[in-house]
């Protein structure tokens, strides 16, 4: 099968490709530049130089392969073109500079989905999109078979959720991923758990709200890069998938484990602090997100095999340098 995947450069993207060119798939990678692909091409995919605001790339991306793996999205301001992050600075009240970045990363998405959506149109060929579990219901286990809550930490994404599905109405097999808020392993740079080291590093601390029982969900990025593929393959149209390997780690256990290997203190600070210290991270700090994968385990026979958060961290590659983080 040949394959355009968007978000190709990066650290769960890098690891889709390769599990697709492993598996005797054709890649075609979303780059934002040649220097950018030259990874994808060091391996035997070939690159697109675009974004996943230019939709005229998109579609000529998604037009000429048979399936579109999905995993782009404006992780970071920087990753938004120059017209756009003018536009989220000079568009209101500076106390509302996040609010409108996120905004604008899902209206990107929501349009990025509908434009490739519309290129594959009326073939019955794959679509599949990265979604974040917290768009699940929080203080509650959740399943594949729960949608989207608009009220969930991650509720603006709901409508690129909505959007996906409703794909199948033209003939798309278009299917979610849900990936947890730690897709960890080696090589892990700029990601969630780098972002908490580079915390705990500034704050001189390793802190947890309230009794730090608030779970987060995690996966290695070699078994969700494996999900991606068994879902490209054979998902049926309107699916949701879990790339969960572990329901939920305490949020106690997680700092734990970095003060541990920083040599800091492990502190117990109130949520109303969260913010203040976490800074962005501070939305999802204190979330509880338990999140099961049994359903995507017996419908798609995927089985995490990878390390667990713990033990990854354990290995110690997160520590060796100063700084970890971007």
């Amino acid at each position: 099968m040949r394959v355009f995947v968007t978000g190709a450069t990066g650290f769960i993207g890098a690891a889709v490709v390769r599990e697709l060119l492993d598996a005797g798939h054709q890649v075609v990678g979303l780059a934002r530049s040649e220097e950018a692909g030259k990874g994808l091409t060091a391996i035997g995919a070939k690159v697109l130089v675009g974004s996943i605001e230019d939709l005229a790339c998109l579609r000529r991306g998604a037009a000429a392969v048979d399936g579109v793996i999905h995993l782009a999205y404006f992780h970071k301001f920087s990753h938004a073109s120059i017209s756009t992050r003018l536009r989220i600075l000079l568009g209101g009240s500076p106390r509302d500079v996040m609010l409108r970045f996120m905004k604008a990363a899902v209206e990107t998405d929501r349009r990025a989905i509908e434009t490739l959506g519309t290129a594959l149109s009326g073939r019955d060929r794959p679509l599949v999109v990265a979604m974040p579990t917290m768009t699940l219901t929080p203080n509650r286990l959740g399943t594949e078979d729960n949608a989207g809550d608009h009220q969930s930490p991650g509720g603006l994404r709901v409508l690129s959720e909505q959007t996906t599905l409703d794909l199948a109405n033209r003939g798309i097999r278009s299917s979610i991923v849900r990936i947890p808020p730690i897709v960890h392993g080696e090589g892990d740079r700029t990601g969630l758990f780098p972002s908490l080291v580079n915390i705990v590093r500034k704050k001189g601390i390793s802190a947890y709200m309230g009794s730090g029982s608030n779970r987060w969900p995690a996966v290695h990025r070699l078994d969700v890069a494996r999900l991606f593929r068994l879902a490209l393959e054979q998902a049926p149209a309107e699916s949701r998938f879990h790339a969960v390997g572990e329901e939920g780690v305490p949020f106690r256990e997680i700092a734990g484990v970095l003060g541990h290997h920083l040599n800091l203190p492990v502190k117990s600070i109130s949520v109303e602090e969260a913010g203040k210290h976490f800074g962005w991270l501070g939305l999802f700090a204190t979330v509880d997100n338990p999140t099961s994968s049994a359903l995507t385990q017996e419908r798609l026979g995927w089985k995490p095999v990878h390390p667990a958060l713990i033990d990854d961290i354990n290995q110690g590659y997160y520590f060796k340098n100063s700084s970890v983080g971007p």
